[in-house]
């Protein structure tokens, strides 16, 4: 093994020959760390002492793998029984550790579901996102909120299935507006029966099952039907349904005949960047399509890339039974197997050469590509504006990372702190963060102690979890929405955190408020403007809005929260199901109060014990 100093431990080809002695040829996961054991790649290996011998030699390496030969100071490693298991580990590890080297995929969210709801006589078609533990039937997933929300409203104006909660549901005298609008049939009212509501029900799930060509012939039928009995009110709305139908189909613009439930996927690879494209085909229609852009090393290719996306994005969600790719990737046969554990039924991977399934990653490709090229476009754009900010504040280098913090409340109630974060990349929605105001000796509306506490909040965080600044959550410039009394109370946080390197700058309106006469606030400094029609002008105020959206919109989130809060909350063993029953039983929180144990007892679902615990919440003896 090479020599080493204190100060420069070894590093490269020699370190990892050193773990040949003690390795075998068993399946598992390996790890490359540096000097200061930062992993630096995480790798799967079908036999670990084959695999790690291949970086054991000087030469014959890329530029990519050879670097990271180098900056290697240890190794770990962990063995699996199957090969299979490897990968999967693989990918967990990528996405906990977050390697340099590694492909990574980058703001991988869930997707939302359509959810027809099976706990009630009359059931909801709804929006679902998240665990599926809801008594139900979901289809999905649907690529964006959009899609879902599309669909959703088609399918009320072809179905006329209720969309309102169960409590509101109870609570109806009068049908809604959506009745009156032909998106409801309100049967809160009793304006059709269970048995006609049920069979909505059955014809929404076989839409959405992939029956339409074979729906919408019934429902013709049945406008034939009703225009010969000169049933003309009633033809006119099968003819309503039919069309919205028809625009459902065509809203989705790819309808495969051939290929009933898939995931078409097509990676695109250009100056060193890469867009991956998925159209979500099911029950043969089209439902979305999203891009990605997984982080990638300069030298990689398209077969790696693809595997690695593949294995972090079916990670927390359920594969289709097909796989249709733009490239074959090098591990079909272990993927294959990973995700029909997961799926538990076979899962195919397959890169047509023609056909239907073909012209399909035609498409998708032609999504990746100019996707991809819009994205570069907009990283061109978007490195001029941080360089021009850089110029007009006289920062020593263009900012990576930009912190934006604002704070929203009514007179102080329902205090929010935000911060969106933004860089070469745009916006990094995954990175936002907002602050429910804890302060308690804070007075209402105290904008300069709600800004004291959620700096203070998010830098001790930082300083606690990476005092020696080596990852890129660290800012390199804080926007702050206000004047020169925000900033001297930013400086004087900063000053006490002991953080003296990161610039802040203050964003207030001039004197008569008018947007584009923006004035800036530093430490020290006289207050500055920018040209009205400067780019770097724009793009701050684009910062700002931002911010202040970001701000609102948790703002009335938790308002929203804090206004259909009760008393019942506080209740251990009161969870949704049984609050609901108490406030239909009593009317309000506050006769639930005044209730004694008889008339407690006599709700559904509380025993003897429960009414006493809430009786006891309401009556405490001093």
């Amino acid at each position: 093994m090479s020599q080493t100093t204190e100060n420069a431990p070894a590093t490269g080809h020699v370190v990892i020959q050193a773990y040949l002695r003690t390795l075998d040829n068993s399946p598992g996961v390996y790890r490359m760390l540096d000097a200061q054991s930062r992993v630096l790649y995480v790798g799967k290996a079908r036999a670990l002492k084959k695999r790690v011998s291949n970086y054991a030699k000087p030469t014959g390496h890329s530029p990519r793998i050879a670097r990271m030969i180098r900056e290697t100071a240890s190794m770990m490693f962990l063995t699996t029984r199957t090969e299979t298991e490897a990968l999967l580990l693989e990918q967990n590890l990528i996405k906990q550790l977050k390697p340099r080297y590694n492909v990574l995929l980058r703001d991988d969210k869930s997707f939302p579901n359509i959810l027809v709801t099976r706990d009630h006589a009359f059931p909801q078609i709804m929006k679902h996102r998240g665990a599926k533990s809801a008594k139900g039937d979901y289809f999905g997933p649907f690529a964006s909120a959009g899609a879902v929300n599309r669909t959703l409203n088609q399918l009320q104006k072809v179905f006329l299935l209720r969309n309102c909660t169960d409590a509101s549901f109870e609570s109806r005298t009068r049908p809604c507006l959506l009745y009156q609008i032909k998106r409801c049939s309100a049967p809160c009212t009793g304006q059709i029966s269970a048995e006609d509501y049920a069979a909505s029900v059955n014809d929404a799930m076989r839409f959405l099952k992939g029956g339409s060509t074979e729906l919408q012939a019934q429902l013709a039928a049945q406008m034939s039907q009703a225009a010969e009995a000169m049933e003309f009110e009633r033809a006119a709305a099968l003819r309503d349904r039919i069309r919205a139908l028809t625009n459902v189909q065509s809203a989705q613009g790819i309808n495969p005949r051939g290929v009933s439930e898939a995931d078409v996927i097509a990676l695109h690879m250009e100056g060193g960047q890469a867009c991956v494209q998925v159209f979500f085909i099911r029950a043969n229609q089209n439902w979305g399509n999203k891009d990605y852009y997984p982080r990638i090393g300069p030298d990689i290719e398209p077969p790696e890339v693809l595997e690695a996306f593949l294995g972090q994005f079916y990670d927390q969600k359920d594969p289709p039974p097909q796989l249709i790719l733009s490239h074959m990737i090098e591990n079909a046969d272990l993927m294959t197997d990973a995700l029909g554990q997961k799926l538990g039924r076979k899962v195919e991977i397959l890169v047509p050469q023609r056909g239907e399934k073909a012209e399909l990653i035609d498409s998708a490709l032609r999504n990746a590509r100019e996707s991809l090229a819009r994205r570069m476009a907009e990283g061109q754009a978007q490195t001029k504006l941080l360089e021009g900010l850089a110029d007009a504040f006289a920062l020593e280098t263009p900012p990576q990372r930009i912190e934006v913090y604002d704070n929203s409340h009514i007179q102080g109630t329902d205090a929010v702190g935000a911060m969106i974060v933004a860089g070469p990349d745009g916006f990094l929605k995954s990175q936002y963060r907002k602050f429910n105001i804890r302060g308690t000796d804070l007075t209402p509306g105290d904008d300069f102690g709600m800004m004291r506490e959620v700096l203070t909040r998010r830098f001790h965080r930082l300083l606690k979890e990476d005092p020696d600044r080596e990852s890129a959550a660290w800012p390199d410039l804080l926007l702050i929405d206000g004047g020169a009394g925000q900033i001297a109370a930013v400086k004087q946080i900063m000053d006490d955190l002991g953080i003296d390197d990161i610039p802040f700058i203050g964003v207030a309106k001039g004197i008569d408020r008018d947007q584009g006469k923006e004035e800036f606030h530093r430490p020290g400094q006289r207050p500055t403007a920018l040209q009205r029609n400067d780019p770097v002008l724009y793009f701050i105020q684009r910062l700002r809005d931002e911010a202040h959206r970001f701000a609102i919109g948790a703002h009335r989130a938790k308002r929203a929260k804090s206004v259909s809060a009760t008393p019942l909350d506080d209740i251990a063993g009161v969870g949704a199901a049984r609050k609901r029953a108490l406030l239909a039983h009593f009317g309000s929180a506050k006769a639930v109060a005044r209730a004694d144990l008889a008339d407690l007892r006599a709700v559904d679902g509380v025993n003897e014990a429960l009414a006493q615990k809430i009786y006891d919440h309401f009556h405490e003896r001093g």
